[in-house]
């Protein structure tokens, strides 16, 4: 490993904090940096035609999020990013990070094994899930990949994630418990 490399990536690594509300990317920015969740929970979203607020992913603690529409295709942030509890991140330069990888084989390496195949693996581990799950297989997905954050969030937002309203989930849950009595 190059520790002359990793001194300056660390330099250039910021750590910041975001109180319950606070947005990290805003919908239509080209912000480019890349985020890892020290502690907190993060929700992407995105406001449909009447306003309402559609959740698309959850980020919980050891997280990586960025503007995957700006980093990818030179394009403005799709969603908008809140912290939605008091959330303590290390930010870098999406660029900055590139810059720095170019002159080490492990970085440039973690570049597109970590960054580029985890957003690509994640986006098709969605779709088969959509293609190949019922909902409640979804569901049941989700609560076994993430245990702790149906405790910490909204019934909506994990319905939005799962593809389903409220309701449906209210009695995927239903069911469930009815099956385990």
């Amino acid at each position: 490993m190059n520790f002359k490399s990793l001194i300056i990536l660390f330099r250039r690594i910021k750590v910041l904090r975001y109180a319950n509300g606070d947005l990290l990317i805003k919908e239509g920015s080209s912000n480019n940096n890349v985020y890892f969740v020290r502690k907190g929970l993060v929700r992407s979203y995105v406001n449909d035609e009447q306003g309402n607020e559609i959740t698309f992913q959850l980020y919980p603690e050891s997280s990586v999020l960025t503007n995957v529409h700006f980093i990818l295709f030179k394009q403005s942030s799709r969603f908008n990013y809140e912290a939605i509890e008091d959330t303590k991140v290390y930010e870098i330069d999406y660029d900055s990070f590139v810059e720095v990888a170019s002159k080490s084989s492990e970085l440039l390496e973690l570049n597109r094994t970590y960054f580029g195949k985890r957003i690509i693996q994640g986006a098709f581990q969605r779709i088969e899930s959509f293609v190949f799950l019922s909902p409640e297989e979804r569901y049941k997905k989700y609560l076994n990949d993430y245990p702790s954050l149906v405790n910490r969030v909204p019934d909506k937002y994990i319905a939005n994630i799962l593809g389903i309203t409220a309701v449906s989930l209210s009695r995927i849950r239903k069911r469930i418990a009815n099956r385990k009595k």
